[in-house]
């Protein structure tokens, strides 16, 4: 299916959306303030060891510190020894270079490892490493073994690290590969140059932005066109394919149309609908997700869908429906964890293993590693997406100040019954003149009208004048007592 990527820059932000017959498949958001940090390399400082976790906490000059697990710990996994203690390998104050694997996450640091591998057009270079891969994704058994001859001619023996073949270098030349190989190896002899005299914490090498990994990693052989509505991004960019990627040259085209790119496409609004909860299908049905710090939900409902011939076709139509959308939405909202899907109950085995079938196929468009089981005793699909950025969803959006995320508010009478209660709390301890309720307007407006009685009530009680006063300022939870 043919592709084309549209390429939104702004001096805050670069934002790519992935088209697919004029559908958004993919959103990518990169902001100049917040730019994500995998694959970058530092020269860190171990702050902390845990023998007891088998960790580490290491200074990269970020705000968190960042983790090391023992098993990333690439020289001690792989030398043939068995495995030695965290604590025998690190001290506290070391000098120690390493790779970010996980941005930061929540209230998690940057997930580390000492294996460094630089990612170039064709190839993946892994400088303490002899072997040489081949993507998985090159399938064909006989493309993989000649790839492998290939490269193997390219590199001497008696040159350090080894190589992963990327996807792209499938239909490579001699030339380009070692055209890639030479960069690659010049490159990391810098960032040891850099390293040697640097003091940690302090930053080796930065991966490509958004813009440049369009290019290097999301183009493939369907894409069509590469749109860019920026004159100054698409020369660089130009100048950044020409010297490492010139087959994707023919692709990259300039807008300069009156209309912003997004809006002409409908990304924006795809974007909007990205952010709700719910999302509504063609046939009336629906879906509502909610997505939690565990894991994301995702409930199938039938709507206003009456168009079959009967009930049970009715749910297997709506089902079928739902798991196409669902497939794109983890892909547009960049879902990831742990995934639980409630369809609609089907009775039928036939109908269950057809939705189960449909949904794996629309999910095999997405290149983020995950895998599916089957329906639960429950009726649930469960399944899990590797997580390895942000959803779009918590890079776009912050918890709601008033609820604090729950999604939900106290309602102005239920304020009002704590605010009594308060009240006579307050009686109790202190020996006020006057008690003054500064709350939200339909908190007061309810305390003037159907609470009336129980607030004068109160007033009767603890024999002391209670007076109301609206802030506009507050928030219908929040209020304050004031002691005259």
């Amino acid at each position: 299916m043919p592709e084309e990527f549209l390429v939104n820059f702004t001096p805050q932000e670069t934002r790519v959306a992935l088209m697919q017959n004029g559908v958004v498949q993919e959103l990518h958001v990169e902001r100049t303030a917040s730019r994500g940090i995998v694959g970058n390399i530092y020269l860190g400082r171990v702050v902390r060891v845990l023998p007891g976790m088998q960790s580490a906490f290491i200074d990269i000059g970020l705000e968190r510190t960042a983790f090391l697990h023992v098993a990333d710990i690439w020289s001690e996994r792989n030398n043939g020894d068995a495995p030695k203690p965290i604590e025998r390998i690190l001290s506290e104050g070391q000098k120690i270079t390493v790779q970010v694997l996980k941005d930061p996450l929540g209230t998690k640091g940057a997930r580390l490892s000492t294996q460094i591998s630089i990612a170039g057009r064709l190839l993946v270079y892994l400088p303490q490493d002899k072997h040489i891969g081949i993507s998985q994704r090159i399938e064909d058994e006989a493309d993989r073994e000649s790839l492998r001859e290939r490269l193997t001619r390219l590199v001497p023996d008696e040159e350090p690290g080894g190589f992963i073949v990327r996807t792209m270098a499938e239909s490579a030349s001699d030339d380009e590969l070692a055209t890639d190989i030479a960069y690659l190896r010049k490159l990391w002899s810098e960032i040891r140059a850099k390293a040697a005299g640097a003091n940690p914490p302090s930053l080796l090498y930065e991966d490509l932005n958004l813009g440049q990994r369009v290019l290097r990693d999301l183009v493939s052989a369907e894409t069509a066109r590469i749109l860019l509505d920026s004159r100054e991004n698409y020369q660089k960019l130009k100048a950044f394919a020409n010297e490492y990627m010139p087959r994707v040259l023919p692709l990259l085209d300039h807008y300069t149309g009156e209309r912003p790119l997004f809006d002409l496409h409908g990304v924006e609004e795809e974007i909007e609908k990205a952010l709700a909860r719910r999302v509504d299908l063609k046939s009336g049905g629906y879906l509502i997700m909610d997505q939690t710090e565990a894991m994301t939900t995702i409930d199938v409902n039938t709507g206003g869908f009456v168009g079959a011939r009967n009930f049970d076709d009715t749910i297997f139509k709506t089902n079928l429906e739902a798991a196409q959308a669902i497939a794109r939405q983890l892909r547009l909202r960049n879902l990831g964890g742990i995934i639980i899907i409630d369809f609609i109950d089907m009775e039928s085995q036939e109908h269950r293993d057809s939705v189960l079938e449909e949904f794996k196929r629309a999910l095999s468009k997405d290149h983020t590693k995950m895998s599916v089981s089957g329906f639960t005793q429950l009726g649930l699909v469960e399944m899990t997406r590797k997580r390895t950025r942000e959803s779009l969803a918590h890079l776009l959006c912050e918890a709601c100040p008033t609820c604090e995320g729950r999604g939900e508010v106290k309602t102005a009478r239920t304020v009002c019954y704590e605010i009594l209660r308060e009240l006579l709390r307050e009686a109790r301890q202190f020996n006020a003149r006057e008690y003054r309720v500064l709350a939200a307007p339909d908190v007061i407006d309810l305390f003037l009208d159907e609470e009336s009685q129980a607030l004068a009530m109160l007033s009767d009680f603890i024999d002391r004048t209670v007076s109301l006063h609206p802030e506009a300022s507050y928030t219908q939870e929040q209020y304050d007592i004031v002691l005259l």
